[in-house]
């Protein structure tokens, strides 16, 4: 259900559909609280956008909200795909002295580097 008033947005011939997190969906339209929209440029990307609205908030605000990591500590990441990356540009901004990045997948290497892994 929805987290303000625990009413299912989706349906089926009259029966609710129950989904994940306030939305979790495929649908063309569908109805969803103020407080889970964002605003884009209409000119903006939107295969690049899309990783703005939960990986990048997700890693960021783990990263500053909950590990807090202070200036000159190191920090590790684990995985970095758009989470991952948030979380060590999360890092960065709160001044780790140095961000180890670990992935599976080494092709992901070059791109932390940019990112101060």
């Amino acid at each position: 259900g929805m987290i303000h008033d625990g009413e299912s947005r989706f349906s089926i011939n009259g029966k609710p559909i129950h989904h994940f997190l306030g939305t979790s969906t495929f649908s063309e339209y569908t109805v969803v609280h103020s407080g889970q929209v964002a605003k884009i440029n209409p000119e903006a990307p939107l295969d690049k956008v899309c990783i703005v609205s939960c990986g990048l908030s997700t890693g960021l605000g783990a990263t500053l909200n909950v590990a807090k990591p202070k200036k000159g500590q190191s920090v590790a990441v684990f995985g970095l795909g758009a989470v991952g990356l948030a979380a060590a540009e999360g890092a960065r901004i709160a001044g780790a002295s140095r961000i180890i990045g670990v992935d599976l997948n080494s092709k992901r290497f070059e791109e932390a580097r940019k990112f101060g892994v």
